[in-house]
């Protein structure tokens, strides 16, 4: 793998994976702290159902993702044999799931009780990490040539 390349996968994967603590990690264990630092929604803009949906995003990032990630540029970085493995399955889920947020928040648009007031936000940020998803994986699988 190029210099270019392996540093293309590493930097904005740290940078990911910190948001992802600091936004997404922290949601999981309180919600409520998510609403204080601006990186959730309130109920009463986006419905209970609303929050169950982000809640269980923030958890299965907590649990699976946000780990699994780590694990997968820590490898990438050693060169390790099973790095692209790992670091393969966690960048199918950083395309995944932009994708299925982005076509909630679509999907729920005009919904009762949906007012979601910063959308603009969701439609600049989440195409730039699933690009970066697809991206990585483009990388991985050139070098696995």
């Amino acid at each position: 793998m190029s210099d270019v390349a392996f540093w293309v996968i590493q930097v904005p994967g740290w940078l990911l994976f910190i948001y992802l603590v600091i936004a997404q990690c922290t949601a999981a264990v309180s919600y409520a702290m998510g609403i204080k630092m601006g990186t959730q929604e309130p109920a009463k803009l986006i419905t209970e159902v609303g929050v169950a949906f982000f809640k269980g995003y923030a958890g299965a990032d907590l649990v699976f993702y946000v780990p699994l990630l780590g694990l997968g540029l820590v490898a990438h970085a050693m060169a390790a044999s099973w790095a692209a493995a790992v670091l393969g399955a966690a960048l199918g889920i950083t395309v995944y799931w932009p994708v299925a947020c982005l076509w909630t928040v679509r999907a729920a648009r005009g919904a009762e009780g949906w007012e979601l007031p910063k959308e603009e936000q969701y439609w600049v940020v989440l195409p730039v990490i699933a690009g970066w998803g697809v991206l990585a994986l483009i990388l991985l699988l050139l070098a696995a040539k």
